[in-house]
């Protein structure tokens, strides 16, 4: 038995998210599916974290067990050749039987678009806020308050299974172009729901005018139930890569070629 690693992109649109759910469509139950339909019973598919329904990815990871013939490129193969068009595995490689795809993260890297209009056409990969005033600029000036290690427990939703909310934001970027406005976000760490309640609440506060000491207050208050709080539709979220520490992994493909979508 032989522990591998590989790298996901799927359009999140049409499934109810990663874990697998008793009724529709999850990135998890797909893979699972795949894997029996090669012949692998039990693959034991573990992901980086648990994307929620509508939320897409440009490169999720996932640890899987396989004992078999097949070399990686074999294997991705055969697996690409049992999913859907809206999931794609982008790479495999071999890691340590004791690696784990979730517990090892050490980064996570998110991007967030943000469409001023909304239309048929981006309505199932952008958010979309309705009557909000929003500045990049503004939106920049709150962001920086949310750089370093800082307690999200008022960006994210309530969780008594984790205890420990002290996430260390290494990135929080602003830009627009085309009508869309881009969040860059990369941390160690993230809760539940805490990248869209970031780009929620910067957006409500630049809307009312409210400035990086209104942010500094609602974090200091490390309670997730307020009314400036609010969490951005999934549609616009895209995990964009996880880092792993002393692992080196040949990352040339299509998750770096097709991220031209996102530009």
């Amino acid at each position: 038995m032989a522990r591998y690693l590989m790298r996901l992109m799927y359009d999140g649109a049409a499934f109810r998210g990663w874990q697998v759910q008793c009724a529709g469509r999850s990135i998890q139950g797909d893979l699972i599916s795949a894997f029996q339909q090669i012949g692998v019973r039990h693959p034991g598919v573990t992901g980086a974290g648990r994307t929620d329904a509508g939320v897409h990815a440009v490169a999720h990871y996932a640890h899987f067990d396989y004992r078999g013939g097949m070399a990686p490129r074999q294997l991705l193969l055969a697996l690409n050749n049992k999913l859907g068009d809206d999931l794609l595995i982008t790479g495999i490689w071999p890691v340590a039987n004791d690696f784990h795809a979730r517990y090892q993260a050490m980064a996570r890297s998110y991007v967030y678009l943000l469409a001023r209009v909304k239309t048929p056409l981006n309505r199932l990969h952008t958010g979309f806020l309705p009557r909000r005033d929003i500045r990049v600029e503004t939106l920049s000036r709150l962001a920086e308050v949310l750089l370093g290690p800082h307690d999200f427990s008022s960006l994210s939703r309530d969780n008594p299974l984790v205890p420990n909310h002290i996430c260390d934001m290494q990135r929080l970027d602003v830009s627009e172009g085309g009508g869309i406005i881009r969040f860059d976000i990369t941390g160690d760490r993230f809760l539940h729901n805490m990248v869209r309640r970031i780009v929620g609440t910067l957006v409500n506060l630049d809307h009312a005018g409210l400035g990086p000491d209104a942010l500094r207050k609602i974090m200091a208050e490390e309670n997730p139930r307020q009314k400036l709080v609010t969490t951005a539709p999934p549609q616009g979220l895209y995990l964009t890569g996880v880092r792993y520490p002393n692992l080196r992994l040949d990352e040339s493909g299509p998750s770096e070629d097709l991220l031209y979508f996102l530009r």
